[in-house]
């Protein structure tokens, strides 16, 4: 998406959100008067967000060395990089609701999975102060951090659904029920997810938790599409990879959790426009969106269930779709 496009779609929506958001912040008490900047709302937003895409490392030198010399025809208003960095929390509502706006559907093949999002290095865990209170120690397996966890489900198109960000040492199964809200047909999860009183919440809800097993469980049927789509579970890792190597969601440089929080926004946004996203190709036939009942997850057998051993193999062939690579 082009700068251009980019703005036209943020500005048409800040002419929408802007009038309804000030009238409750007035009802509500929250603001009674604010300074009217040089730059607008949806101005602000379109720097924020085409920071991510364009390549560079940190929002300072993109802002100094690209905006301020190469967009002052788009831009004509613009503010020093003190005084933006001061702007960029006025718009931190505005983007979660334009996030809500661009967000894909759930087509009845979801996939969820966190990723850590580190605030320091671990050496400078004790005299860490932005986040003091905030953040938190986690581990994950690839080691131990200092920050939150972004918690996302996308869909087949790999298009984001849900997320949620929590400190590090919170469990990964505890936002899943809040997020899987909408959701509906199978969620694809890794083995962190296991859970019976997880998979019995969702299923009331209409959504089907698939996990494998791990090596200390018993042996357990399972179906042979909710088993090709494991394998295809690696489609959110790829996203993580982008998100935090195309969009720039995590740095340790952050000097204010609300412009932390408008980094994260800006990135899921960004990400949202991308013009390709991972995909598994999936036409509405082939995804199945209805899950099985109580009994037939147990109990039901037939020429497309595969039995798995203690390691996770196929113990009994089966024939693979022809839809499926």
């Amino acid at each position: 998406m082009s700068l251009l496009e980019l703005f036209c779609h943020v500005d048409d929506f800040c002419h929408w959100f802007e009038p309804q958001w000030r009238q409750r912040l007035v009802q509500d008490g929250t603001v009674k008067r604010r300074r009217r900047a040089q730059l607008s709302t949806s101005e602000i937003m379109t720097i924020v967000i085409h920071f991510h895409p364009s390549r560079y490392r940190d929002f300072k030198t993109y802002y100094t060395h690209h905006v301020r010399k190469h967009m002052r025809r788009e831009f004509p208003q613009l503010v020093s990089y003190n005084r933006f960095v001061e702007l960029m929390g006025r718009v931190l509502a505005p983007l979660v609701a334009y996030f809500s706006h661009c967000k894909g559907h759930c087509r009845g093949v979801s996939f969820v999975d966190s990723t850590p999002l580190a605030v320091c290095h671990n050496r400078r865990i004790p005299r860490h102060k932005v986040f003091d209170g905030l953040a938190a120690r986690g581990k994950t397996s690839m080691g131990w951090f200092f920050g939150f966890k972004l918690h996302l489900v996308v869909n087949d198109r790999g298009e984001l659904l849900a997320f949620h960000l929590t400190p590090g040492n919170i469990d990964d199964r505890q936002p899943v029920p809040q997020m899987a809200r909408n959701l509906f047909g199978k969620l694809v999860a890794d083995k962190g997810y296991i859970s019976q009183a997880l998979f019995e919440a969702l299923f009331e809800h209409g959504v089907e938790l698939i996990t494998s097993v791990r090596r200390n469980m018993k042996n357990r049927l399972l179906p042979l599409t909710d088993k090709l789509l494991l394998r295809k579970r690696a489609i959110i890792e790829t996203i993580n990879d982008q998100l935090k190597n195309i969009s720039q969601i995590e740095h340790t440089r952050h000097r204010s959790p609300i412009n932390f929080l408008v980094n994260l926004m800006a990135g899921l946004i960004a990400y949202c426009h991308q013009p390709k996203k991972p995909s598994l190709n999936l036409t509405p036939q082939q995804v199945k969106c209805s899950p099985l009942s109580r009994t037939e997850v147990k109990y039901r057998r037939c020429s497309d269930y595969q039995r798995h051993d203690s390691q996770g193999h196929d113990a009994t062939p089966a024939r693979q779709p022809a839809f499926y690579p």
